[in-house]
């Protein structure tokens, strides 16, 4: 049998107590400023690059929370995951550092580096097709199995309050540079990072307006906020923003997005390798193109960011090369 799934939603205690698990392991990522583009944008932004993380992602901190919660005598029998590569990662590192072994349920038209990445940390991978093939009934089966327990990539309190530790440091550095946050905008693909950070900004940073920002064709929670309800993108949709394809809004991480959110944003995928491009010149950090949606929103104005401070998250840096030129090339071409 696996070990049940948590269903509670996550507290700022949770939060908390998962940034002392990940304390030493993680990576603290930095708060960087970009002096020039401030003056180009008429606003003071502030980057947090979690493609300094470890495995080039966010994830990492989820994963390894999640991970040191099982149990002692259920670590042996496995961790079972599924992800379009940067969970996939997280969970891969934080099982081998954690000497649990690892399956990764990943589609088969993931990223080769995400797939190569994983695999290289000692997982095993199992491909899926991501438009005819169920990723949580596969995984499901795979648990009953062998008594592997299930590591959610977002629609986990476990997950979820490592992803909010991101909270907890933004309103650290940011004190540390003397800013005053008008916004902060959050990368979304289920809701996990973001509706962690917003939950840890609650508390750190009150009043501070969080908005989840996504790919345009997967704005489900976007979508979800407007109504109420929770909302579900097209089956045929696409995105080069491949870490950002969930399909529906987590059980978990609506509710806490529902009341935390100011609202959601949108950005096009032209957008979002503009944004990698910026990211790349004005701050010196490689971004992927799910990771730099949020910087989007706040280079292409989906957010009126005038004469404030807005801190934005990228969230990972695990991109194939051609697409990275293909950012590049785009930006020297829009010159």
């Amino acid at each position: 049998m696996t070990s049940s799934l948590p269903t509670d939603p996550p507290t700022v205690a949770d939060i908390r107590a998962a940034a002392a698990r990940i304390a030493g392991v993680a990576v603290r990522t930095p708060l960087l400023e970009a002096p020039l583009l401030n003056d180009r944008i008429g606003a003071r932004l502030l980057l947090k690059p979690e493609c300094l993380q470890r495995t080039g992602s966010f994830k990492f901190r989820g994963a390894y929370n999640r991970i040191s919660m099982i149990p002692a005598g259920d670590r042996g029998r496995g961790v079972v995951a599924y992800s379009s590569g940067n969970h996939a990662q997280g969970v891969a590192a934080a099982a081998r550092m954690l000497n649990t072994p690892a399956t990764i349920i990943m589609p088969s038209d993931a990223p080769a580096i995400k797939r190569a990445n994983t695999e290289a940390w000692g997982a095993t991978v199992v491909p899926y097709d991501r438009y005819s093939e169920n990723r949580e009934a596969i995984g499901a089966a795979l648990a009953e199995r062998t008594g592997a327990t299930i590591v959610r990539p977002y629609d986990d309190p476990g997950i979820i309050a490592g992803q909010g530790t991101i909270g907890l440091e933004i309103a650290a550095q940011a004190a540390e540079l003397d800013a005053s946050l008008d916004a902060v905008l959050v990368c979304c693909g289920g809701g996990g990072l973001v509706s962690g950070t917003a939950l840890a900004l609650s508390d750190t940073a009150p009043g501070v307006p969080v908005w989840c920002v996504e790919p345009e064709g997967f704005d489900d929670t976007r979508r979800s906020l407007d109504s109420g309800t929770r909302q579900s993108n097209a089956a045929d949709a696409h995105s080069i923003c491949d870490a950002l394809l969930a399909p529906t809004p987590g059980e978990i991480t609506f509710p806490l997005n529902k009341r935390l959110l100011a609202g959601g944003l949108a950005v096009s995928d032209d957008e979002a390798l503009a944004a990698m491009a910026t990211a790349f010149e004005a701050f010196k950090v490689v971004l992927e193109p799910g990771g730099a949606v949020a910087l989007a929103a706040a280079l292409s104005g989906k957010l009126p960011i005038a004469g404030k401070t807005i801190a934005v998250v990228g969230s990972g840096g695990n991109v194939d090369p051609a697409v990275f030129r293909r950012a590049l090339e785009s930006a020297k071409g829009a010159e």
